[in-house]
Order: structure tokens, then C-alpha cells, then sequence
């Protein structure tokens, strides 16, 4: 999916999230859920292991997802979804027919901040 382009907005918008690095302790499928997604246990070290419900499974396997550090926003509102609360966004790069994790290119200890 490609989103129109976004108006320009305050730095104060990017400052006001707290994104930080996570690896993925589980990953599974829920026939609960409308779409295909992946329920996604994330550690993010000092702020615990926060559950995240991600569309992935057309580009990813759950075997694909253990271990991997990703990218997430963990002070969003949590969110229902399905019959589950989704605690933080997991950040990817999307075009019309794929996506792809955003990651570190080096481990980071869980929780590190992204600025």
C-alpha cells in the first residue's frame, strides 16, 4: 500500500514517540483476526515484552520472525484488535505488494531509543 504524501508537521510530532529497538521472543497466527497477522510477543528490555499485531504473514513466515530486532512505537494508546490488545506498532517499508521490517543493520540491546 502507498499512502498519499503528508503534509509537513511539527518536529514536536516525531519527538512525542517513543520507538525503540525489540526482538521477537513468539510469533503466531490467530484464526480470530479478520486478516492475516501475526500475534508478536516483542522484548523491549527495561519496558517488558509488549504484544503487537502485525499483517506480515503474506511476507513473512513466524519462524522467519523469532530472533529478529525490529522497530516499534511502544507509547501509542493500546489498541484492540481482534480479540487482542496490540501494546505497540511494529514499523515496516511498504510498497502496493510487499512490506519489509525496518531493523537495526547492527544488535542493539532491547529498548534502545531510536532517534
Amino acid at each position: 500500500m502507498i499512502l498519499p504524501e503528508k503534509s509537513e508537521s511539527p518536529f514536536d510530532c516525531f519527538s512525542a514517540l517513543d520507538i525503540r529497538v525489540g526482538t521477537i521472543l513468539e510469533a503466531s497466527s490467530s484464526s480470530a483476526l479478520r486478516n492475516p497477522a501475526y500475534i508478536l510477543h516483542i522484548d523491549f528490555g527495561e519496558l517488558g515484552v509488549k504484544r503487537s499485531c502485525a499483517q506480515l504473514a503474506k511476507d513473512y513466515k513466524a519462524d522467519e520472525l523469532m530472533g529478529r530486532q525490529v522497530i516499534a512505537v511502544v507509547n501509542f494508546a493500546p489498541k484492540q484488535i481482534g480479540n487482542m490488545m496490540s501494546e505497540c506498532l511494529v514499523l515496516a517499508a511498504c510498497t502496493p505488494d510487499s512490506l519489509s521490517l525496518l531493523g537495526a543493520d547492527r544488535y542493539l540491546p532491547n529498548g534502545t531509543h531510536i532517534a
